[in-house]
């Protein structure tokens, strides 16, 4: 049997196990998702001004995630009807993974706007490489959407190839702009900051290889139920550690290197900044001009 004459990855029978697996695996990760959403949302100001970008590009990734679970999940439950011992797909469980791509295309670029907020470039540079990445990230999803999805429904072994290398391009782009710009900025900060710089990258990257393995697979190997659960698991447990551990990772070096900044004199910050119940930096208010002072 080839590929072709297979059905879609989504359009599998379930055993009762499976199902219920893939529907804690959604539920869970909703939940996570919304957790970080939440704590995004209330420590946003924890950070300096200059790498509040980050913080803002953290909500817009939650929210948005949090959605796309809520949406999962209810295609999910829709998506199977219950025949004896097993789950039988009906005609909407052919759109059950479509919501992840609709998902990272906006997600995945604004975890590069992310990074990049705590990094030390700056001006055209910085514009330029936010650009680039931020286009990549898009480029690399919408192709492998095509060859997975799209394109003959996802069964077409040429397809998933041709567009999974096109992808892969993207892909390859991302990863050395991305390292190239973190190791340009480790240099300008705090030990502590750049450990943590390195670790929110290294889990970044990581996660994004996920992807392309989970993608890679139906070329080479039969299309089963228990394929279509390790498929549902990995991309969550992906999705978890690429927006939450990540984004937790990059909200302490836009804490650390707000600290930095205020003892360094800088920038000024209202607050104290704590990081592990360990003390950095007193708050610092900005200087108030005297009344009556005129500014050039």
């Amino acid at each position: 049997m080839t590929l072709a004459d297979t059905p879609t990855p989504e359009l599998q029978t379930m055993t009762l196990g499976e199902y219920d697996l893939v529907e804690f695996a959604l539920a869970g990760a909703g939940f996570a998702l919304l957790a970080y959403f939440l704590y995004a949302l209330v420590s946003r100001d924890e950070v300096g001004a200059r790498y509040r970008t980050s913080s803002y590009a953290a909500l817009c990734i939650g929210a948005v995630a949090t959605v796309s679970y809520v949406v999962l999940f209810v295609r999910w439950s829709s998506g199977f009807d219950l025949s004896g011992n097993s789950y039988v797909p009906n005609e909407e469980a052919r759109l059950s993974l479509s919501p992840r791509y609709i998902d990272w295309s906006v997600t995945v670029p604004l975890l590069t706007v992310e990074l990049l907020a705590v990094c030390s470039l700056a001006g055209a540079r910085a514009r330029a490489l936010r650009a680039s990445t931020m286009t990549a990230a898009f480029g690399m999803i919408l192709t492998g959407y095509l060859g997975s999805q799209v394109l003959d429904s996802g069964r077409s072994t040429v397809a998933l190839v041709t567009w999974g290398l096109i992808s892969s391009v993207f892909f390859g782009y991302l990863y050395v702009a991305l390292i190239r710009a973190v190791r340009d900025s480790l240099s300008s900060m705090g030990a502590e900051a750049a450990v943590s710089l390195r670790n929110a990258t290294i889990v970044l990257l990581s996660t994004f290889g996920v992807y392309p393995l989970v993608y890679a697979v139906p070329v080479f190997a039969a299309v089963t139920s228990t394929w279509l659960t390790v498929m549902q698991l990995a991309y969550s447990a992906a999705d978890v550690l690429a927006k939450v551990g990540f984004g937790v990772l990059v909200h302490k070096v836009a804490k650390l290197r707000t600290a930095e900044d205020v003892v360094a004199g800088t920038d000024t910050h209202p607050e104290p900044v704590w990081v592990s119940n360990v003390h950095h930096s007193d708050g610092v208010l900005p200087a108030i001009a005297p009344a009556g002072t005129i500014h050039p």
